[in-house]
């Protein structure tokens, strides 16, 4: 059986006539090759309608030996090249999926999440998920994607946003929670492979980290940050050579920012002892040739921050932000004081 399809449609309004276009031809049955007959008008047509450029697929790189991770789970064999540059997530105020937020039990376990933003900060263990998890829903129904800024969390509201250090090295980042878990004992957060990567504990499977929730106030703070700043930090990262941080790492980078501060400051680190801070102050010295005077540990809620400046201007320290990022690959945060 044979369809027959014919398109009509106005072509070429200069003729100010209607041209038939070309009947087209569809074989219903049997294996017959399609055939498209178009007439000089309509090929016309189609030429001047743009092709859709196909995404450009990321490069892939063989995922890192030795990682740590349960044994039916881990990484890819081949991962993006990437993870480095993936930024933090974007903090807004969402909606909290009320089925997510009732009294639960898992492995003899009972929680019972948090039904609104409030106050959250504790230390301990972060995990990774990977693979394993990689494509299935997370418990609010979204699909959880291993190389995003996501992460599981037995309590927090979901969704929420979580600011997550590495109380080791002193990375930060700033994940989107929208799954529940870890559910060992002695686990307080589980991350996306891309988030442990950046916070620097693939390998070691585990890090002691701390997790501060952010509330509506710091959210708010932190996309007036990223409208203020972003166009002056791009453009002073790339003239001082480094790679130009998006929105998202510019919000992260201006997160406490406050109408009272006095004097900009970049804070490289927040630490657990201060052999750790030290270590990096070594680097600090070594690499940016920084002077005594310009560094500043602060001893305060039994963590060490390391501290540069005070600077003339916030222009100054974004500038200065895109030299300490090229330099020693630390993304630094401004704060006033």
């Amino acid at each position: 059986m044979i369809t027959l399809i014919s398109i009509f449609r106005p072509l070429r309004a200069a003729r100010g006539a209607l041209l038939a276009g070309s009947v087209v031809m569809l074989a219903a049955c049997g294996t017959a090759p399609v055939e498209v007959a178009r007439d000089d008008d309509l090929d016309d047509l189609l030429a001047t309608i743009p092709q859709r450029q196909q995404p450009e697929k990321p490069e892939m790189v063989p995922a890192p030996r030795g990682a740590g991770y349960y044994q039916d789970d881990g990484p890819h064999a081949m991962i993006p090249a990437n993870l480095d540059q993936v930024p933090d997530a974007i903090p807004r105020v969402e909606s909290l999926y009320r089925p997510s937020l009732r009294p639960y039990r898992v492995m003899g376990q009972r929680f019972e999440p948090m039904t609104e933003l409030g106050p959250y900060r504790e230390v301990g263990h972060a995990s990774w998920y990977g693979r394993k998890f990689h494509g299935r829903k997370t418990a609010i129904g979204e699909t959880y994607d291993m190389y995003a800024m996501t992460a599981a969390h037995p309590t927090l509201p979901l969704p929420s946003y979580a600011r997550v250090t590495n109380t080791g090295n002193g990375r930060s980042v700033i994940v989107r929670v929208n799954d529940r878990g870890p559910f060992l004992r002695g686990r307080l957060i589980d991350l996306s492979y891309a988030a442990a990567h950046r916070l620097g504990f693939i390998n070691a499977g585990s890090a002691r980290v701390e997790v501060e929730l952010l509330l509506p106030e710091d959210i708010d703070v932190a996309e007036a940050a990223v409208r203020e700043i972003r166009p002056v930090y791009v453009a002073d990262a790339h003239a001082a050579g480094a790679d130009a941080p998006d929105a998202a790492q510019a919000g992260s980078l201006a997160h406490s920012v406050t109408a009272a501060a006095r004097a900009p400051y970049l804070q490289l680190g927040a630490f657990d002892t201060p052999a750790n801070a030290a270590h990096l102050m070594v680097r600090v010295r070594e690499e940016l040739e920084m002077l005594t005077d310009q560094l500043h540990l602060l001893d305060g809620d039994g963590r060490y921050r390391l501290q540069i400046g005070p600077f003339a201007s916030v222009d100054e320290a974004r500038r200065f932000a895109g030299r300490v990022l090229a330099t020693l690959e630390v993304q630094p945060y401004l704060v006033m004081r």
